[in-house]
């Protein structure tokens, strides 16, 4: 860790650093992890911690995203409903075979123009798989048929198997807890930053889950601090 101050701010960026984990790593409410931050003796307002993580959560989710090792060549995508501000949304996810999230996308609307949205998104960040996964949404397939670099990739329509749902399932889950503990979503541009950096924080501890030995899933976990921290410190 770094015991730099960022500009403007009279926090150490440790402290900053470990707020804007809590927060994206448990379902924590802003006031929660202010409460936590005064029984280690830090005296921090909900409202500072809301503006860290507006200022650092797109720094943070960038650079982990950088240091991802290459994700897997099959692309598993689905989409979930969500509220924002009392207005139905969609969540669109795209995961590897091995469940890393490959990026997600808070879109209004379910058609067509949407999922060419999000796959040219994904397209920008990643080389053209070899294979992807959709469920029975139309405007999918028709978006892969649609999009010139995904012409002659294997798209496969996902009617009932069991580890991809589960997979997909899986990966949908932690954002509904922090939709719970949030009770709900405020803002939309808020929502997607907030969710995009706790796609790489989810990330950055898959490997720290309990279907590993003790010993190594504390090894993941110091590796995966580890890589926090430097993080963090490229920020400051």
């Amino acid at each position: 860790m770094t015991d730099a101050k960022p500009y403007r701010h009279r926090f150490l960026m440790t402290i900053i650093q470990h707020a804007v984990w809590l927060y994206h790593r448990f379902p924590l409410s802003d006031r929660d992890v202010q409460e936590l931050l005064h029984q280690r003796g830090i005296e921090v307002s909900h409202e500072t911690l809301r503006e860290w993580c507006i200022k650092c959560s797109p720094l943070f989710a960038q650079d982990l995203r950088h240091r991802e090792p290459r994700r897997d060549s099959r692309w598993h995508m689905d989409e979930v409903s969500t509220t924002v501000d009392g207005v139905r949304h969609w969540l669109r996810r795209a995961v590897d075979e091995q469940g890393f999230v490959l990026d997600i996308l808070l879109q209004r609307h379910r058609d067509i123009e949407a999922a060419k949205t999000f796959l040219t998104w994904l397209l920008q960040k990643y080389t053209v798989p070899e294979v992807i996964h959709i469920d029975q949404l139309r405007s999918f397939a028709a978006a892969i048929r649609e999009i010139p670099s995904l012409k002659g990739v294997d798209h496969q329509q996902v009617i009932s198997t069991a580890r991809c749902n589960n997979m997909m399932a899986q990966s949908h889950r932690p954002t509904r807890r922090q939709e719970r503990q949030q009770q709900g979503f405020k803002r939309r541009k808020r929502t997607q930053e907030f969710l995009s950096l706790h796609a790489r924080v989810t990330n950055l501890h898959h490997h720290t889950r309990t279907g590993v030995s003790a010993s190594t899933r504390r090894q993941n976990q110091k590796q995966a601090f580890q890589t926090w921290s430097t993080v963090a410190t490229g920020v400051a």
